[in-house]
């Protein structure tokens, strides 16, 4: 094994010269992400929540809004995709999110939609389970972020701005 044997104060430098480039390079090569997420609820004042294959827990649909798509397209894409989704009215806007558990550039876009399914969201690789629940009648495993919305959106607790 050969021995290092640069003094450390070089390394250091190099260090501080790489950090510093990485830093100015970065935005260009890795942009803030942006995502969405709605509060879907029907006529009746259910919920619909999906359970992706890839995260424990149940969650509100939503998904990353790709280069030249705006958030309302990207919403629009993700209910259809994740429940077969439509929204009745226009989607309501509430907050957005710093989401730095995914990483330190990312946000989320909330929105309250009232909506209506075109046909029942066939099981896939996915999306493994989803369906409309009572708002007293959620699955044990909702997730705490899908538990904290529903409070704000309740009027129970402030909005927050961290996912």
């Amino acid at each position: 094994m050969v021995e290092d044997t640069t003094p450390a104060e070089l390394s250091k430098f190099r260090y501080k010269i790489l950090t510093r480039l990485a830093h100015a390079v970065y935005p260009f090569i890795q942009g803030m992400t942006m995502g969405v997420r709605a509060a879907c609820f029907d006529e009746q004042g259910r919920i619909f929540l999906v359970k992706h294959s890839y995260v424990p827990g149940w969650h509100m649909p939503g998904g990353g809004v790709a280069r030249g798509e705006t958030v309302r397209e990207a919403l629009a894409k993700e209910l259809r995709e994740e429940g077969n989704l439509e929204a009745v009215v226009p989607p309501q806007m509430l907050h957005v999110y710093y989401n730095k558990r995914t990483s330190k550039r990312d946000h989320v876009v909330f929105y309250r939609c009232v909506v209506r399914q075109t046909a029942p969201r066939p099981k896939d690789w996915e999306i493994v389970d989803s369906g409309f629940f009572a708002l007293d009648a959620l699955p044990a495993d909702v997730t705490s972020a899908t538990r904290r919305r529903l409070r704000e959106l309740a009027g129970e607790a402030a909005f927050d701005d961290l996912w």
